[in-house]
């Protein structure tokens, strides 16, 4: 009897050992399959970027560069002031980071460890501006900055950054309520005022959210094609994204230029992203702070 349980019991994990193999393996296949269609793309417009504009009209399609032409990138980038744009989008950027980490992170503190009367109807009405469409304030704001003599300058795409994201808000408030009061509370009893429990306490231990927004900040603005479309008018404060256009015509478009120049474009994104991985993984779990 004793025999047949040992075996029946070694039988049952043997079995539940299979199934596990099992589902990882469909899981496997099944995210590989979803990495693909992310893959594939990005080896479409690499590939396209090593090829002559012969060979990417070439029928059947190809789908590695017989001879790759290395000089399409720096050909691409010379062709116009990319250089200039770099800056520019950078420029940008950085001011869209700065904003996006003291505004809604300094807002989310409120949120989270102030009590204050109408706390959590402001904090529903916050999250309520998530339902709009971008595209429903587009014109009240182009007015908006035309009437203030905003349209051709950056101010269109920094200020708001300043303003706070529905968004990065709720985030960054969800992360901070998993901070224990206890630690607000200490800081209060040795005199630390609300800004220097934000500034000391809360952004230190709050990093992989913060790097989240770094990172999505970042991503947005240098991404952002729409706005500096609308409010940018002189080529020299123009964006990397609005700079791809000139490889786009009506009567004939620079395929490979167009490809190596979106290839230089999407590095930094790809670098910024290697970089604060780790971070950004555990800022995504807003359930991440300390607990206590």
């Amino acid at each position: 009897m004793a025999a047949d349980t040992k075996t029946g019991k070694r039988g049952g994990l043997t079995s539940r050992r299979r199934k596990k193999t099992i589902v990882n393996v469909i899981c496997f296949i099944l995210l590989a399959a979803a990495s693909l269609t992310v893959i594939m793309p990005l080896w479409f417009m690499v590939s396209t970027a090593l090829k002559s504009m012969d060979e990417i009209f070439t029928y059947p399609i190809t789908w590695y560069p017989h001879e790759p032409i290395w000089s399409n990138f720096k050909d691409a980038w010379v062709s116009a002031e990319f250089t200039r744009w770099f800056f520019n989008s950078v420029f940008v950027a950085a001011f869209a980071i700065l904003g996006g980490v003291l505004a809604n992170s300094l807002v989310a503190y409120g949120f989270a460890k102030i009590r204050f009367p109408g706390r959590n109807i402001m904090f529903s009405i916050i999250l309520a501006t998530m339902m709009i469409p971008e595209f429903v304030t587009m014109i009240p704001q182009y007015v908006l900055y035309a009437k203030l003599g905003w349209v051709g300058t950056y101010l269109p795409l920094i200020v708001p950054q300043f303003m706070g994201s529905a968004y990065f808000i709720f985030m960054l408030r969800q992360f901070y309520a998993g901070i224990p009061n206890s630690v607000i509370e200490s800081a209060q009893i040795d005199g630390a005022s609300h800004f220097r429990i934000w500034r000391s306490i809360m952004l230190p231990m709050a990093k992989p959210a913060i790097m989240t927004v770094v990172v999505l900040s970042f991503n947005w603005s240098w991404n952002d094609f729409l706005k500096p479309l609308l409010y940018l008018m002189d080529t020299k404060t123009f964006t990397l994204q609005l700079g791809l256009k000139i490889f786009v015509s009506q009567s004939n478009t620079q395929w490979n230029y167009l490809m190596a120049a979106s290839c230089i474009v999407l590095l930094p994104i790809i670098v910024v992203f290697m970089c604060l991985q780790r971070y950004f993984t555990d800022g995504m779990n807003i359930g991440g702070a300390v607990k206590g």
